[in-house]
Parts: C-alpha cells; structure tokens; sequence
C-alpha cells in the first residue's frame, strides 16, 4: 500500500532504478545477440543446402604473404592445433577433395598451393582459422568469399559461401559486450552516487543528534571514572604478577584492560606470560578471575612505585583500558581533532591526580589556536620551572629516544597548541634525555614525541603503537 506520498513503505527508489537498468540491459543484449545469430545464419550463399553447417578452414597463403615459407601440414597443425603430429588428421578430412584450381590432395606429403582451401577439425583454433559453409554439402571443398560480394561463381558450377572468420566474429561479439557492460557499470554508477548522496543526507540531518548522544555517553563514562576505584585498584594488582622477582626480571606491561571477568595486558611481542594468561595474539595476554571483580595474586611483589596507570578511555565493550605513563619516555603527542585531543589531555592530568596527588605540573602556550586546559587542584601547578630543577643540558638531537624505557613520572609539562621555539626548547631541557625527566603531553604537531596519539571528532583516539581505538571521557 502507498503511504501517502506515492511510494512503498520500505521501497527504495535507487534500488529500483538499477533493476530496471539491468532489466533493460539484458533484453538489449539478447535482441543484439539475436541479431548477431541471423545476420551470421543468413549471409551465406543462396545457393547453400538449408542444413549445411559451418566448418572450420584454413586458406593456404602465397609465400609472399607468410614470410616466404608455403604453409605444410604440419606447419598447420601446430598453428591450428597446437601439435604438427595432428596433420594426418587434416589430411584425412581433405583427401581427394578437389581444390579450386583443379587438385586434389592425394597424400600427406603433397605440396599445398596457394588458394587451397583445407578442411580443419572442429577443436582448431588460432589467427588463421576461418569459419565456411559446405559449397555442396556433400564434401566438397569449401570456398572462401570472392573479391567484393557474399557469393561469387566457383569451378564446376558452384558458389562460393560467406566466410566468417572465427576471430571477427569473437571480437564483434566481445565488442557487443563491452559495450554493454560499460553502460551498465556507467548507469548503476550515476544511480549509486545518487543514491549515496541522499544516504549521506539524511546521515548529515541526524549527525547532531548523534553527536550528542556520544557526548553524552563520553560525559557519563567521565563521571564513573571520578568513583571508579575497583578498576584502578585491579589493573594495578595486574602488575603485581609481572613485577621483578628473584628468578626473573619484571616484564614490560603497556597497557591493561579491566574486563568483567578477568583482565587482558599488552605486552611485548617479545615476552610471555605463563599459565593462567593465555595468549590472544603476539603483544596481548588475557586472563579470567575466579571471581569477578577479584585480582589474583595478591601475594606477589609490590608494584614498582615508577608504574603509572592512567584509563584513557574504553574500549568497544564499554570496559577501561589503562596505559602506563611510565613508558612513555619522553613525550606524547596527541593531534586530530583539537576538541577531543584536548580531552584525551584533560582526562590524563585527572588520571595522575587521582592515583599520584602533588605531582607538578607546568603549562606552556602552544600556537594560539591551542586548546584551554584545566589543571586538577590536586596538581600542583608551577608557572614555570625553574632552571635549578633542569638537571643536565638538552640533547641535540630533541626527546625522541631510540628505544622506549620505563622513566618515573616526576612532573608534567603540558603544552597546549603547537610548540613554537622557546616551548620546544623547554621541551627538550625537561622531557628529553639527559633533561630533568618530566613527561611532556603536546596538544599539537611535534616532531619530538616518542608517541603518537591520533583523535576524530566521534571523540575516539588511535593508539597505533598498541593497536588500540578508545572511546575517550569527556569532561563536564
């Protein structure tokens, strides 16, 4: 039934529109293809029994045109058969039949002649074949077209037939379909840009409602972030099984996801965990608690007191996903979208002054497009840091290190927009090697960052380095 506006409920329009294109390109064909068929049934000699079928041939050139060798049998089985030691077969299908100049072909060793016209089996092929019809359809030799007409007077009476050569007609037939092909594709083109113009339409009129609901959940997640402790409380006693011990040293964990039963840790590719972790791939290791919500291993050593945990957002299972500071060694630069890279920054500051309260912290002014950020009363923000804290002179070469190591989280530097000069410089002097050991979060493009997180405007960011996608809180 029509819903009041001349359409099906349900029915999509772009959809229609290509069915009848392939509707109407399929009869075309046929009618093309039907036509092909009488054109090629009908062209032959008049004088040709209504049941004579086509045959293959091969018509014998002068020297002069096949670069000066005369065609032998076995020169044409190899060309039309693909095996020389077939020219028996072609002798048999033309002994005794006699040729337009009068001569038959009496033995497989004959000398053929020019303009002789040879009789093939039907599985030739090959720029020489050609397809003819019977001249009497009683075994005699077929005739080639003569010069200008469809038919033209032969010996003893007989007409010539039309020959149509295999390869002609192939290629008319493969042209006939190309065609055809390229209006289909050209037709459901115009009808799929359309179609997605209107898809991306209506996707652009519910964008904004979309967007909120994100927003909203992005704000809610922030919210159980603020009195979430259980997660960090788990993810920390997660290390604990990896900690340093004294028959094995500690292992590297980056990251940790806090499941609802159990936890997963990113390790390196070169590291292993032992029973009850079993592997999910190269870097990550999962392991199901006996009780939901309950870390195993208590007894295990204490946590370096140089790890530092920070939930950067949840993962596509609405379950937080930590990455340890510490490793960072140097900088992390977070660019994308300006909006949600100031909150993956945001977020970090609430993370350390959760778990890590009076850790310094000092804001530099970036490009003037950078974002505003707000330092957690629980910091202690220092307008600037004082040339006695820098312990050593800046590298040369800027804070990018060969290999990430663990480094403590002493203080935070935060630069919010694009470093310019002086900012890179101070950079340098308190996150780069030989510096003051502070870690740098850069809300802008810079070259000196051990890593690199990437934002859009859904509010989710990319961590490459761990192959990982969050969905990050958004503040309030």
């Amino acid at each position: 039934m029509s819903n009041g506006v001349g359409q099906v409920p349900g029915h999509r329009p772009g959809i229609a529109t290509a069915h009848r294109i392939s509707r109407t390109l399929l009869y075309a064909l046929t009618a093309l293809l039907a036509a092909c068929l009488v054109v090629f049934g009908t062209t032959g000699s008049a004088e040709a029994a209504p049941d004579a079928g086509l045959i293959k041939v091969f018509v014998v050139q002068d020297p002069a045109q096949a670069g000066g060798q005369l065609a032998t049998l076995r020169s044409i089985a190899g060309a039309t058969l693909g095996d020389s030691g077939r020219a028996n077969e072609i002798f048999t299908l033309n002994r005794g039949l006699a040729q337009s100049d009068g001569v038959a072909l009496n033995g497989p060793d004959d000398q053929l002649h020019p303009g002789w016209i040879l009789r093939l089996p039907q599985d030739a092929s090959g720029p020489g074949v050609q397809l003819a019809q019977d001249a009497d359809g009683q075994g005699g030799a077929a005739i080639p077209p003569g010069p200008g007409s469809a038919s033209s007077p032969g010996p003893a009476g007989q007409h010539t037939a039309f020959v149509i050569p295999l390869t002609s007609a192939l290629a008319l037939l493969g042209a006939i379909l190309l065609a055809l092909t390229t209006a289909g594709i050209v037709g459901r083109r115009k009808v799929r840009a359309g179609y997605t113009a209107l898809r991306r339409g209506v996707h652009r009129l519910g964008e904004p409602a979309r967007r909120r609901r994100s927003l909203a959940q992005r704000r809610a997640t922030d919210r159980w972030f603020d009195t979430d402790l259980d997660s960090i409380r788990r993810a920390y006693g997660t290390l604990n099984e990896f900690a340093a011990t004294d028959r094995a040293p500690e292992k590297a964990v980056h990251a940790v996801c806090v499941e609802e039963a159990g936890v997963t840790v990113w390790l390196p590719a070169s590291d292993s965990a032992a029973a009850p972790w079993s592997s999910i791939d190269d870097t990550r290791w999962r392991r199901l608690d006996s009780a939901p919500g309950q870390a195993s291993g208590s007894a295990s050593p204490a946590v370096p007191t140089d790890a530092c945990l920070v939930r950067v957002g949840t993962n596509a299972e609405g379950r937080p996903v930590f990455v340890d500071l510490s490793r960072l060694d140097g900088v992390l630069n977070v660019i994308g979208d300006k909006a949600v890279a100031r909150d993956v920054v945001q977020n970090l500051l609430a993370e350390i002054a959760r778990t890590r309260p009076n850790t310094p912290v000092t804001v530099l002014r970036g490009s003037v497009d950078g974002p505003m950020l707000t330092v957690p009363p629980s910091l202690q923000q220092w307008p600037s840091v004082a040339s006695s804290t820098v312990a050593g002179s800046s590298p040369a070469h800027g804070t990018v290190s060969a290999g990430a190591s663990r480094r403590p989280v002493k203080g935070i530097v935060v630069v919010t927009g694009t470093p310019g000069p002086g900012e890179t410089a101070e950079l340098a002097a308190l996150c780069g090697q030989g510096g003051a050991g502070w870690t740098g979060l850069v809300c802008g493009e810079t070259q000196d960052a051990h890593w690199r997180w990437y934002t859009d405007g859904d509010g989710r960011v990319d961590i490459p380095v761990l192959d990982l996608r969050l969905t990050v809180p958004a503040p309030a």
